[in-house]
């Protein structure tokens, strides 16, 4: 039996989908599981989250909403500037999901060893995307956290041989791109598609192996599995427009 490789786009608190969606794809021990980042922030369970992805040993990579919330805390202290953009950026929900107890150091340590990217032969998993014209040497921790348009106007793939797997950019915001599709650029493939936001609702895993994507809707817990060639999107490049 071929072990799978399992993908899970950005949560955003979302523990209780969380847990239909695992349910609906069932991961296996020998099956491997992959986050995408941005567990955190906006839904209403975030501590959740981070305890049971810690404690899962599924791997994840860094996101922006983690970066906002270490940044917020600089060994262990309070940095009030950061604290105010991450707030601002749906910090609070997080904060209100750990209670008075507040955060515990052991979060915030395991997210420090995030690691901000995973090349895993074939595919290359990233929170955000990578700058087109810079070699990988030059690109910037900010680059793989927050990189948006410049990303999706490439072109041309960044590897010959890697499919890029990111969230960060809910996919709807990308051009031609409905409510709870997958999108599809040269050499990437984003699973963001909204779990949080009420346009969609929907929290995405990808069984890349099998190439079939499993979703549920956060705000109705509704399941649904579609091929993943039926769940894509091919946008255009040149729509996408610089902010």
């Amino acid at each position: 039996m071929t072990h799978r490789r399992i993908f899970i786009g950005d949560v955003h608190g979302h523990y209780d989908g969380l847990m239909v969606l695992l349910d609906a794809i069932a991961p296996g021990a020998d099956d491997q599981v992959y986050f995408v980042g941005d567990l955190i922030d906006r839904g209403p369970q975030s501590a959740d989250v981070v305890e049971f992805v810690r404690q899962s040993g599924y791997k994840c990579v860094l996101g922006n909403h983690e970066q906002l919330l270490l940044d917020s805390f600089p060994n262990g202290r309070q940095n009030n500037p950061a604290l105010a953009a991450w707030l601002y950026s749906g910090g609070r929900a997080t904060l209100a999901s750990y209670g008075k107890a507040g955060i515990p150091m052991a979060h915030l340590e395991w997210m420090r060893t995030l690691p901000i990217y995973l090349d895993l032969g074939d595919i290359w998993l990233v929170h955000a995307g990578l700058a087109p014209n810079l070699p990988l040497e030059k690109q910037t921790p900010e680059d793989f956290c927050w990189i948006r348009d410049e990303f999706h106007r490439s072109t041309k793939p960044y590897f010959p041989d890697k499919l890029i797997i990111t969230g960060h950019t809910i996919t709807f915001t990308l051009p031609g791109v409905a409510a709870g599709e997958l999108a599809q650029g040269p050499g990437w493939l984003d699973i963001d598609t909204g779990a949080y936001h009420p346009i969609s609702g929907w929290l995405t895993g990808v069984d890349i192996t099998h190439r079939k994507v499993y979703q549920v809707n956060v705000f109705q817990y509704s399941v649904r599995t579609l091929p993943l060639d039926e769940a894509i999107t091919q946008i255009q490049p040149e729509r996408v427009l610089m902010k």
